[in-house]
């Protein structure tokens, strides 16, 4: 009785896929990625996010009408400030950790101590909304700018305002203090404009022209440099050229919101309304890191010890990323799961086996996949089925690819495509219209394509998405046609440059020949024919002595060596070069002469009546007039 031979598993091909270039950012800020981020819900917009300089880094988050304090790695808040009538803004840490600060929608500054719940001060001033707060170095003075157009220093022991200015001619947004000079802060304003103010002066003493509303403005650890963000822009300012810009960065494709920086200084992170946030390195601002998120991002802080990124979002949603460390993974699971012992692994490693011992091969069962287990069983429209669910034709397009291939080699494919309800039509669809144009797939989906039209000609007009997903399907094919066609036309120009160049290269290399005395220009240009126009041959030369520079005495043979006679036979060519009765040993190119057996130079064939040359350097020998 006769066998059945074992099923062989679908084939799924292996495309060469381009290497992500991986360096020590790369390594480092994957760190981040490594758990799943914790995402907490906040009441509404999240706009500001700030850290508290003291271990263990709480952070306060500013989102609709309250400030919430959340511990390093707590998902509840530890601390709520919920006494605001109006939208909070701008909930800021003093450098000692022990106050915060905020501003409001009701034009009010409250001061509050991070101990208790009531506010400690309360400073009025203002008539519209305060959107900037902060602490000034020497920790008794606080910063606030508003959409009043001003931006005003307070007094915290006396709540008095201190200065006032109002040189902006739009809403001030954003702003920071110099934690080097209690005296000096920055501010950013809706009109395009960066001012650095000193309160021992009335006026500002720098200002800078962003070009874009200035969202978020940023200083370097060293305040030599100062980065502002607005619009699509990132720029940094050198501070000591007075206010020179340094570079312009514009790697987002939305509005820039915020910027912090690492603890070290060495590098730079923005986030957008894009949903990205980018790491730049501060020595040559280019982007080494990129993190996507789900939402626009308002604010983003970065913990004072680097242990986790924090990005608040337009949904109300906090993503907080936590750092990997290496001893992290002997807690993963909290209990460490039971273990088999050593021996297990080397039990039979150490066995010897003896002479008359028979050697059994355990029989391997095969493990298929869901649609090699329906291609087994013939069911061809369950196992195209199996490859359309999203996991499968999103992930690994190519396992669909490989089975609809399968599929047409058994001449089942239009079966499998057949009696589809407008779901699974749609699907299908929708699968080409992703990949229809991918040029692994196109030779295969462009056959499914029109399967599918013939097969459902019929139904077309009765749904509304199939109608819209075919439409789209013609509109993809007719663009990638155009793209071929114009891929073609440009293939061809690229042609006739190579061949231009190749011309001029072979020109320039008669030229020197001619230099050389080895074939004679007339006019300036080689008489060139083709094979068809060749004169008869008669009687050829052959010169064997070295270096023979006796080119024009090729057709005056009394005036140079007497060459030898050889008889008449038609040229012919062997391992792809001309070999004939006679050839000129003239220049230094070795190739091989069979009469005299021995390498030779360039050889060509001449007749010595007709001023004829034979010249065997072209890909199609030429006859080259030299007379």
């Amino acid at each position: 009785r006769g066998f059945m031979a074992s099923y062989k598993a679908t084939r799924i091909p292996s495309f060469p896929r381009l290497g992500e270039k991986v360096t020590q950012d790369t390594l480092y800020w994957r760190n981040y990625k490594v758990s799943t981020p914790v995402q907490i819900k906040e009441f509404g917009a999240v706009t500001k996010i700030d850290f508290s300089p003291l271990s263990p880094h709480n952070y306060a988050v500013t989102a609709s009408t309250r400030i919430h304090i959340y511990g390093p790695y707590s998902q509840e808040p530890v601390k709520s400030f919920t006494r605001f009538k109006d939208t909070a803004y701008s909930g800021t840490f003093r450098s000692d950790g022990q106050l915060l600060v905020a501003g409001s929608e009701e034009a009010l500054i409250r001061l509050f101590d991070v101990s208790g719940r009531v506010a400690l001060r309360e400073y009025t001033g203002h008539s519209k909304a305060v959107h900037f707060t902060d602490f000034s170095a020497d920790r008794f003075h606080i910063l606030s700018g508003s959409d009043d157009y001003t931006c005003r220093l307070w007094d915290i022991p006396s709540s008095a305002e201190v200065s006032r200015y109002s040189e902006h001619t739009d809403y001030v947004r954003c702003g920071t203090p110099s934690r080097l000079n209690p005296d000096v802060f920055i501010t950013g304003s809706y009109d395009h404009t960066v001012k650095v103010f000193d309160s021992r002066k009335e006026r500002s003493v720098m200002t800078m022209d962003h070009g874009q509303p200035v969202e978020s403005v940023l200083l370097f650890p060293s305040e030599g440099l100062l980065v502002s963000a607005g619009g699509r822009y990132v720029k940094v300012w050198d501070m000591l050229k007075g206010g020179q810009v340094l570079v312009s960065l514009k790697n987002h494709h939305k509005t820039v919101t915020c910027l912090c920086m690492s603890s070290t200084g060495q590098r730079l992170l923005s986030g957008s309304l894009d949903r990205h946030v980018k790491v730049y390195s501060t020595t040559t601002y280019k982007v080494v890191h990129n993190f996507d998120y789900a939402a626009s991002i308002l604010s983003i802080a970065l913990a004072p010890n680097d242990d986790s990124i924090i990005a608040g979002m337009t949904n109300g949603v906090l993503s907080v990323k936590h750092k990997k460390h290496p001893e992290d993974r002997k807690m993963v699971g909290g209990t460490s799961r039971h273990r088999p012992a050593y021996r297990v692994f080397v039990k039979g490693k150490n066995y010897m086996p003896k002479q008359d011992d028979f050697l059994v091969r355990k029989r391997e069962k095969a493990h298929l996949k869901q649609y090699d287990k329906e291609l087994k069983r013939f069911q061809v429209s369950k196992a195209l089925d199996s490859v359309l669910k999203p996991h499968v034709r999103l992930k690994t397009p190519e396992v669909t690819v490989a089975v609809i291939q399968e599929l047409n080699r058994r001449g089942t494919l239009k079966n499998a495509l057949a009696g589809r309800d407008e779901k699974g039509l749609s699907i299908l669809l929708s699968f080409l219209i992703r990949n229809v144009v991918d040029s692994r797939f196109a030779p295969i989906l462009l056959t499914v394509a029109e399967m599918v039209l013939d097969i459902y000609m019929k139904v077309v007009g009765q749904s509304a998405v199939v109608d819209k997903q075919i439409l789209k399907l013609q509109e993809l094919v007719e663009k990638e046609i155009d793209y071929q066609q114009e891929l073609m036309e440009v293939l061809g120009m690229m042609d006739t440059l190579f061949a231009t160049m190749t011309a001029k290269k072979e020109a320039a290399a008669l030229q020197s020949r001619a230099a050389n005395g080895l074939v004679e220009v007339r006019g300036g240009q080689d008489q060139m024919v083709s094979r068809e126009q060749q004169p008869p041959l008669t009687r050829h030369a052959c010169y064997e002595e070295e270096n023979c520079q006796l080119a024009p005495s090729l057709f005056k043979p009394s005036q140079g060596t007497v060459p030898r006679q050889h008889r008449q036979e038609p040229p012919r060519k062997q391992n792809g070069k001309t070999i004939g009765v006679s050839v000129s040993h003239i220049g230094t190119t070795k190739t091989w002469c069979r009469h005299t057996k021995r390498l030779c130079s360039d050889q060509g064939w001449a007749d010595k009546r007709q001023g004829w040359l034979l010249w065997p350097l072209y890909p199609e020998p030429w006859w080259i007039a030299l007379a």
